[in-house]
């Protein structure tokens, strides 16, 4: 092609004139096509944003809501609901690992929805208070919001999404990391039956002097049949030794471990230990191996 336009430039200086326009005008319509690209915003396909009120609290909390690919186009279908904390960094996660396996039929299509932090809180202030189970003066921020942030899930987020929404009311999935992950795990030992399945991601078991084996004990006492599937994953750097300030592995393993010494027939655990990742790296991959874990075809 360069060869042909070089004859073309020899033999007649007219065509060259014109060519050079021709090309001039390609550059410059690419440069307009891609400035008018860059200036769109990327959209999430089949997601929306609803601002639900707190009833316990008058808290305002942004929900991300996406919905399966089948949704519109099977109007009878009820879908199971995943329900994510840290909305701001799981939505995105999981809604892109899952999005492959879900659209060729490896997995099951859920709805999924991250409940964001409480409009107008401050840095981390909103996560660290709803997260918490107990009061520790030794934080700076508020903690021990636990229970209140779980009865607004509850009440609330959920009722909302199964009157607005084609759900299964008894097919829920909280996925939580870090101070999620230690959410996660008390509302297993607390309100059992509030989910159908759990993925604790980096689980921060060493909050308040790692106070959550204190409810592993009381539970024990009950000795409460849960129904429920569970997995847990941890980053094999998240110890002392290596990338982390507390030994987060072994404090994984012995909830696990404990869950597995109840002996529960209904309930099912999962741990999984993963290579090379850190309390920064471990989470998508949590998420896309426990959400497959749970909802494989």
């Amino acid at each position: 092609m360069l060869k042909i336009n070089i004859k073309f430039i020899v033999l007649n200086s007219g065509v060259k004139f014109v060519l050079s326009i021709v090309f001039t005008f390609l550059i410059q319509s690419n440069k307009l096509t891609n400035t008018q690209e860059t200036k769109k915003s990327f959209e999430t396909p089949r997601s929306s944003v609803v601002e639900i009120t707190a009833s316990n609290s008058d808290f305002v909390y942004p929900l991300f809501i996406k919905l399966p690919k089948s949704y519109s186009r099977n109007n009878k279908q009820k879908y199971p609901v995943v329900y994510l904390t840290d909305a701001w960094y799981a939505f995105q996660i999981i809604s892109g690992a899952t999005r492959y396996p879900m659209n060729i039929g490896k997995m099951q299509e859920v709805i999924i929805v991250g409940i964001s932090y409480s409009k107008g809180s401050r840095g981390d202030s909103s996560r660290i208070y709803d997260y918490t189970p107990t009061i520790n003066k030794d934080w700076e921020k508020p903690t021990g919001g636990a229970d209140k942030f779980i009865e607004f899930v509850e009440q609330d987020v959920i009722a909302y999404m199964e009157k607005n929404y084609r759900t299964k009311p008894n097919d829920r999935t909280f996925v939580g990391n870090s101070l999620g992950g230690l959410l996660g795990s008390y509302i297993l030992l607390t309100k059992p039956k509030l989910f159908k399945n759990y993925v604790i991601g980096s689980p921060s078991y060493w909050f308040d002097n790692e106070v959550i084996f204190q409810y592993t004990s009381s539970f024990e006492k009950h000795k409460i049949d849960i129904h429920a599937r569970v997995f847990i994953s941890i980053g094999e750097r998240e110890s002392k030794k290596l990338d982390s300030s507390y030994e987060m592995v072994s404090h994984a393993q012995r909830f696990y471990n404990k869950i597995q010494s109840w002996a529960l027939p209904n309930l099912e655990s999962k741990l999984l230990i993963i290579p090379q990742a850190n309390h920064q790296t471990a989470f998508p991959t949590t998420a896309i191996q426990g959400l497959y874990w749970l909802f494989k075809l």
